[in-house]
């Protein structure tokens, strides 16, 4: 089923099989290497290995972004907070970096930053042809399932990277009218990519802005719909009017968000295990599709019998609306015992099944 899948659960169509996507188990070399019986000790093998797993996953859509911090990094200053140990990459290294970088020494420093002043203009034809180019090279890469274009730095993703969450918390509540002109600013300077994208050919489009922690907003809810929210319908709409498929993905429980989401222009979303995806379904099931939410602490932790509720609770919950895509969407890491991940993918073939 895989690309077949996931278009339809996009287009809100139903198929026989519930499809499904995952997240870091491609760097589960172990997990990859049984699955696959490809070698991965071999680091030229990899990138072989990771197609085929994909392939035998039955992947229905792939979670990818081409907008990075990156963008930002190679023109302006920004905040490094360090990284744990989270995965190897393809080439052997490690991921872990005990960096940390303020890159405003103060409050006033970061209220007076422009961010279209530091981070320039990208130009527009060189944008799109190197968004097209990245879609045309994941669709090589992995053609057997739904691939998109997106960005990780939207707004509130964004404004972490630049400024660290320290300074970012500090001005948003000390200072909260100036810093929204910094919001402004940097809504102005992001919808360059945007834009792009609206006239690319990329078909799917990935927004992603990091919203919440696990327990909920990192600032008052009507904070973010004062200066959050209408900077995002705002970078929708030129991708709404070329008929573009967006899906938004934000970590942590955003539950009391669903609906800014929706009414910004989502037409599926990703969610953690700890955003109430129930909710979500009962209200936006028959309209909107929706991916998750499986908790990758059962699959880490728990026993057969364990990982079975986990998924037939998602099931119950998403089997019955078109849009549902199946995911242990907090990731399933490296150190996730592959007898559990073998088990959880057979689990899901079972109850996958309409």
């Amino acid at each position: 089923m895989s690309r077949e899948g996931g278009w339809a659960a996009l287009n809100m169509e139903f198929t026989e099989k519930v499809p499904r996507t995952e997240f870091s188990v491609v760097r589960h070399w172990p997990l990859i290497e049984k699955v696959t019986g490809i070698n991965t000790d071999i680091l030229e093998n990899r990138p072989r290995a990771v197609r085929e797993f994909v392939k035998k996953w039955d992947y229905g859509l792939y979670w990818h972004v081409y907008v990075h911090r990156e963008h930002l990094e190679k023109r302006g200053r920004i905040s490094k907070m360090g990284h744990a140990n989270h995965s190897e990459e393809q080439d052997g290294k490690s991921d872990f970096s005990t960096e940390r970088v303020n890159a405003f020494e103060d409050l006033e420093e970061a209220l007076q930053l422009d961010p279209w002043e530091e981070y320039g203009e990208f130009d527009k034809k060189t944008l799109i042809a190197e968004m097209e180019k990245d879609y045309e090279e994941m669709c090589h890469t992995f053609p057997d399932t739904l691939n998109m274009g997106g960005c990780y730095i939207t707004l509130f993703s964004g404004l972490i990277e630049i400024f660290g969450w320290d300074m970012l918390l500090l001005a948003l509540a000390a200072e909260p009218e100036r810093f929204g002109k910094v919001i402004e600013g940097y809504y102005r300077w992001i919808k360059q990519f945007f834009e792009a994208y609206a006239e690319s050919r990329v078909p799917v489009i990935m927004i992603h802005d990091d919203l919440c922690w696990t327990e909920g907003p990192a600032a008052h809810p009507e904070w973010y719909r004062k200066y959050i929210f209408p900077y995002m319908k705002k970078l929708m709409e030129p991708l709404k009017e070329a008929d573009k498929k967006i899906i938004y993905t934000s970590d942590g429980n955003w539950t009391v968000f669903f609906d800014d989401i929706v009414d910004c222009g989502a037409d599926m979303v990703f969610m953690e295990p700890c955003a109430d995806m129930a909710a979500f379904a009962e209200k936006y099931g028959k309209t909107h599709g929706f991916v998750g939410n499986a908790d990758t602490r059962v699959l880490l932790y728990g026993t057969k019998e364990d990982i079975y509720n986990e998924v037939k609770r998602c099931m119950d919950i998403g089997k019955k609306y078109p849009g549902f895509v199946m995911s242990v969407s907090n990731h399933i890491p490296p150190n996730t015992p592959v007898e559990n991940a073998l088990y959880y993918n057979e689990v899901y073939e079972k109850l996958s099944r309409r």
